[in-house]
């Protein structure tokens, strides 16, 4: 199985570039995130007509999660259990979390909310994002230590100096604060490592680079996208890469995709 995650900024605007990719690159499985649209609005039939079922959960124009698959999409969920609402309203839950068993895999497309500036709600409501994920992901693995989990997507986090161009720039900012470092390791502590980083070591190796002052061209990014997987996954990953090129070209996202293979 070849599994991939990519934070398409926008499906409507992106959705030839995507489904080309797809068509071209043998994946089994997309999971999505920032697709920016409603479900109603979401382009299935570009997808349908290369073989895959999708599924997708959006309410807005902001965020959006998704999953595409020519393999099976089987127990959907809107969110994980325990996630967190933005607001005092049970009922406020966001677009940030899917999950679906695609040919014994369960894949969750996951776009951690960004915490915007240290000093914002937005920052503890993402800390208590991550925290209720990794009890719910803990909760899996207690449940049946041998399943097959991939929690993959947009973290919102560089877990290391070393995946950000330059920690100086960065040092007041989101992304790169200690707490927020430590509730990612927390989820890899919890068994869920990052499948990708062996296969695609740094420095200087990103997934993400803002469109304002040639950051692309200079190759000053952030790696902020990474496949988790639990312990029975992580030993089926043969090979994984960042697909740099397709943060090239015309009407890119600002995000490449990442892509394991299973074997």
């Amino acid at each position: 199985m070849r599994l991939a995650t990519w934070n398409v900024n926008s499906i409507r605007a992106r959705v030839d570039r995507v489904t080309d990719w797809l068509e071209g690159s043998d994946v089994d499985v997309l999971a999505m995130q920032e697709t920016k649209c409603s479900d109603d609005q979401f382009p299935t039939m570009p997808f349908v007509a290369l073989g895959y079922d999708v599924v997708h959960c959006g309410f807005n124009q902001w965020n959006g999660v998704a999953i595409a698959s020519r393999v099976g999409l089987d127990d959907i969920q809107v969110g994980f259990d325990g996630q967190p609402t933005w607001s005092d309203n049970p009922d406020a839950v966001e677009a940030r979390a899917l999950g679906a068993t695609c040919q014994g895999v369960r894949v969750w497309s996951l776009y951690v909310p960004n915490g915007r500036t240290v000093d914002s709600p937005h920052y503890a409501y993402k800390l208590e994002w991550l925290a209720a994920l990794r009890d719910t992901a803990h909760s899996w693995l207690a449940d049946d230590p041998q399943a097959q989990i991939a929690l993959v997507g947009d973290w919102n986090i560089a877990p290391t100096d070393e995946d950000v161009w330059s920690p100086e720039f960065y040092a007041n900012s989101t992304h790169v604060t200690p707490a927020e470092r430590a509730a990612f390791s927390a989820i890899v502590d919890a068994q869920f490592a990052d499948v990708v980083r062996p296969f695609t070591p740094g420095p200087a190796v990103y997934t993400y680079w803002d469109y304002t002052q040639l950051r692309f061209p200079k190759n000053r990014g952030m790696r902020i996208d990474f496949i988790l997987g639990s312990p029975a996954l992580a030993q089926r990953v043969t090979h994984a890469e960042i697909v740099r090129e397709q943060r090239k070209g015309k009407t890119p996202s600002d995000h490449a995709p990442v892509l394991v293979e299973l074997a």
